[in-house]
């Protein structure tokens, strides 16, 4: 199998997975332990919490480990309204479940939530987001890359217009571009282990030094007493060296994978003429391709590709019928391309004869779709 659906899930690196095993065997301990096996463990988080700061531009004391992007989006979230800021939220129309269902748990408490629509390459307008922003705004949230069409939204330009707390969801960014908490000038910012080569079940918080969020999960008062539980050494470790790798590596794998992509388009469009790319080609993650071959069902050449190349489609088959995402819907696709949308995501591991094949083989299955 050709595996080109990096956004949804990446491998451990070998790297990252050889700093873990320490941790997975003999240095077992609990980081609030005050012995010495205790003390090893304290070290390795205090160590990967230095490891994910610096990639962010951030303090060490600003970095808070959750269980993954979803628990972060969702401290950041309820948290930033429960904590009594006020009660109507501004986002976007193109966010992640893990914005859009917290919010939807706000409005069933009587919150108001604000979606501010995006263009046709799925992109919010900073204006619209100002605009949006009320007295009584707890926080404005918009993803700093979309995870189906790649798109990067103008995240620091709307930090600087509003006066509200920011928080971006960046599960989808840090890795694949340049991440500086400063630049963006934003209060919150989540990481997802499991997007940038460390394991799956870890992921971070950035929280901007001075600012009062509520802890989401209470116990003892790990985390600066904002997030109960003992903490996930070996996922934390991995959390730190995943970092560390990306912080190392960056620009050249951006260069890389970007020109991979382009060569991914180039072959799928000049075979088939007629495809259709989403969002924005120049603004966009480097390793993000999304697609629509017009006149086939994306999850039927999926299908039929079978083990040969995995990805994702842009619409879901059901017993009712077919759904779009509400991403290419928000993008005002037409129905007809959205129907035969796939996402290509790209990853460390993949090489140029892997894109080659790859378009071959959905070139092949695109025809034969149609010829059916």
């Amino acid at each position: 199998m050709i595996y080109l659906d990096y956004n949804a899930t990446t491998p451990i690196d070998p790297a990252v997975l050889d700093a873990m095993l320490p941790y997975l065997r003999e240095h077992f301990g609990n980081p609030s332990s005050g012995h010495a096996i205790g003390r090893t463990a304290r070290e390795a988080v205090d160590r990967a919490r230095v490891q994910v700061a610096a990639l962010l531009g951030a303090a060490p004391t600003e970095i808070v480990f959750t269980s993954g992007g979803s628990e972060a989006n969702t401290m950041a979230v309820l948290g930033s309204v429960h904590g009594g800021r006020g009660r109507h939220v501004v986002t976007s129309a193109v966010e992640h479940p893990a914005i859009l269902e917290p919010c939807r748990v706000l409005e069933g408490e009587g919150c108001a939530i604000t979606r501010v629509a995006v263009d046709e390459q799925g992109r919010v307008d900073p204006a619209d987001v100002t605009a949006a922003v009320r007295d009584d705004t707890a926080l404005v949230t918009v993803m700093l890359a979309n995870n189906e069409v790649g798109t990067l939204q103008p995240v620091a330009d709307i930090a600087a217009s509003v006066n509200a707390r920011v928080h971006t969801d960046a599960a989808q960014a840090v890795g694949k571009v340049p991440v500086d908490v400063h630049a963006l000038g934003v209060d919150l910012l989540t990481v997802a282990g499991h997007k940038l080569y460390a394991p799956k079940g870890v992921g971070a918080l950035y929280v901007r030094e001075g600012l009062e969020l509520p802890a989401l999960i209470h116990g003892a008062a790990h985390e600066g007493g904002r997030r109960a539980g003992t903490e996930n050494v070996a996922g934390l470790v991995g959390l730190g060296a995943a970092c560390a790798l990306a912080a190392a590596h960056l620009e050249e794998e951006v260069a890389r994978e970007r020109t991979l992509r382009e060569r991914l388009w180039t072959t799928l469009s000049e075979a088939l003429p007629d495809t259709w790319r989403h969002g924005d080609p120049d603004a966009c993650l480097p390793n993000t391709l999304s697609v629509a071959f017009p006149g086939v069902l994306a999850g039927e050449v999926l299908a039929s590709l079978g083990d040969q190349v995995a990805a994702s489609a842009g619409a879901a088959c059901h017993a009712e019928g077919v759904t779009i995402s509400t991403v290419l819907e928000a993008m005002r696709v037409p129905h007809d391309l959205a129907l035969g949308t796939v996402r290509l995501s790209l990853g460390r591991p993949t090489t140029a004869a892997e894109v080659d094949e790859a378009a071959t083989r959905l070139v092949a299955a695109v025809r034969a779709a149609r010829a059916a």
